[in-house]
């Protein structure tokens, strides 16, 4: 495990909504330079970026053209190597995310591959051998192009159409005119090509990468067995020239991203992990109507959670680029509940931007850069009451895309001015992760009480000195659970207090409480 990893606390920055700099209405790479001392002051030691690499940007730039190349929107790579040097000035890290599994239409290997005359990148991308050819029944594809040029064929997309994808091979060859094996001369270029852009910014001074779809690398591999293989390749390779270097994947099934030689792995919104089910949906299980089920995403975090021991860490994020933000359910009381349960979980948090002051996810926006739904969850930054709530000094109109028009917006300045904000509960929480090892990282987790339907969350949080018993309830009602142990210090409270009868705990409505267990 990379030691700095043990205690990060991560905080997501998507690039064009953070900050901007040069009145364009984009957030830009100074901008995030310029706000460092707040990202550090709230307690986080460790900072993932959004692609900020060239891009015409049909998918929020992880619709890469040039990998080696900051956006020039975002400034340049000068910039980015200072925002590293300032970073690491503070004693803070830096991952950038990495988007190995596809690129842009407009990336020059793409071009290239497009050509009818073989060359070097005639192999790149999933191509078939016949226009006519689709990829119907062939798993991990999820789309295709043909009629963009005179090669004949048909290219696989990996996620929206005008991203194709890269070529790693394929586990099981059902065509073998056109599909390729792992260790192909293509498909190990490939490779070759990913490390080139790793060794680049890793010799700049980046501290590892987040992996944006891991597990979609190697094509009609059902149980993802030559996926694996191929990021064990990666992670001998990195181990080797950049031992200090971590990843991060965007797999959400721990025992086979960890298995790759990823250190982390991120519990995701979609999939079998009922995240959801926490704060989102109708009935989310951290409103105070009670109506919620925390046990099917509990189930499934054991899961998860029985291969990492010893080997790696799930991450928990409070949210992020690609999901609605919690606040579209839940209030500031609420959410501060609910960053008492991330912030006492193993494995390492993730704060997305905005979400430590209940910034409101805006409904009903014009889709901005393929995001869709997801476009109410990338407004601006909200910093002052000042012009475009101090994100930008440009025109309204030209803003990326608009700042919440709430004259009641939560802003950074007047979170960090009211003691009883969100902002101040979560500075406390980190505070207090940071100064017991317990609470980080590598301490064990125990779930004590988590019925179908049923309220309170109780587990156990514990390493050879020391055990702590978390108690959440979020629900408007008093609860109870049973307990046969002893009681010790008080290190968190949100809500009112426990209270112990007859081998009981009485929990009251709108807790949450960190207690010492006595041993």
């Amino acid at each position: 495990m990379v030691e700095w990893l043990k205690n990060a606390i991560f905080y997501e920055i998507y690039p064009q909504s953070f900050a901007d700099t040069n009145a364009d209405g984009i957030g830009d790479i100074k901008g995030i330079i310029e706000h460092l001392d707040y990202i550090q002051e709230l307690g986080c030691n460790a900072l993932w970026l959004n692609p900020c690499f060239e891009s015409p940007f049909l998918d929020a730039g992880y619709d890469v053209s040039d990998y080696m190349k900051v956006a020039p929107r975002y400034g340049t790579n000068a910039d980015l190597k200072c925002l590293f040097d300032e970073v690491h000035r503070r004693g803070m890290h830096i991952m950038l995310d990495l988007v190995p599994g596809h690129t842009s239409w407009e990336h020059a290997w793409f071009k290239e591959s497009l050509k009818p005359e073989k060359n070097l990148y005639s192999g790149r991308y999933v191509w078939t051998d016949d226009a006519w050819k689709d990829f119907d029944g062939i798993g991990n594809i999820r789309g295709f192009l043909r009629g963009m040029s005179d090669r004949d064929g048909s290219v696989a997309a990996n996620f929206y159409s005008h991203q194709p994808c890269l070529n790693y091979g394929f586990y099981e060859i059902t065509d073998p005119a056109w599909q390729q094996t792992m260790d192909s001369e293509d498909a190990l270029a490939t490779c070759e090509a990913i490390k080139d852009v790793m060794r680049f910014w890793l010799g700049m001074g980046c501290d590892g990468f987040r992996v944006d779809m891991a597990g979609s690398l190697v094509k009609n591999d059902p149980e993802q067995e030559g996926t694996i293989a191929i990021w064990q390749r990666f992670r001998d390779f990195l181990d080797k020239e950049y031992p200090d270097a971590a990843m991060i994947s965007e797999w959400g099934e721990p025992d086979r991203s960890l298995r790759s030689g990823f250190h982390m792995d991120f519990m995701l919104h979609f999939g079998p992990s009922h995240y959801t089910d926490l704060y989102h949906d109708d009935n989310p299980y951290f409103s105070r109507d009670g109506k919620g089920n925390a046990k099917a995403f509990i189930d499934y975090y054991r899961k998860c959670y029985e291969p990492t021991n010893g080997k790696g860490m799930i991450c928990m994020p409070s949210g992020n680029h690609d999901m609605k933000r919690f606040s579209n359910w839940l209030d500031d009381e609420e959410i501060k509940i609910v960053f008492a349960f991330i912030l006492s979980l193993p494995g390492a948090p993730f704060i997305y931007y905005g979400d430590e002051l209940g910034m409101k996810y805006l409904k009903g926006l014009v889709s901005v850069e393929g995001g869709y739904y997801r476009t109410g969850s990338r407004s601006p930054m909200q910093w002052d009451d000042g012009l475009n709530a101090g994100f930008s000094s440009a025109k309204k109109e030209d803003l990326y895309i608009p700042v919440d028009s709430d004259e009641n917006r939560p802003t950074a300045k007047k979170q960090m001015a009211d003691e009883n904000s969100v902002y101040h509960e979560v500075k406390k929480l980190i505070t207090l992760r940071q100064a017991n090892q317990v609470l980080q990282s590598e301490a064990e987790v125990e779930f004590l009480y988590c019925e179908e339907n049923a309220y309170p969350l109780v587990y156990r949080r514990f390493n050879e000195e020391v055990s702590v018993l978390i108690v959440i309830n979020p629900s408007g009602r008093e609860v109870q659970f049973p307990y046969d142990g002893t009681l010790g210090e008080v290190i968190y409270q949100k809500g009112g207090s426990l209270e112990a009868v007859n081998g009981k705990i009485i929990v009251p409505a709108e807790t949450a409480v960190f207690v010492e267990e006595i041993k």
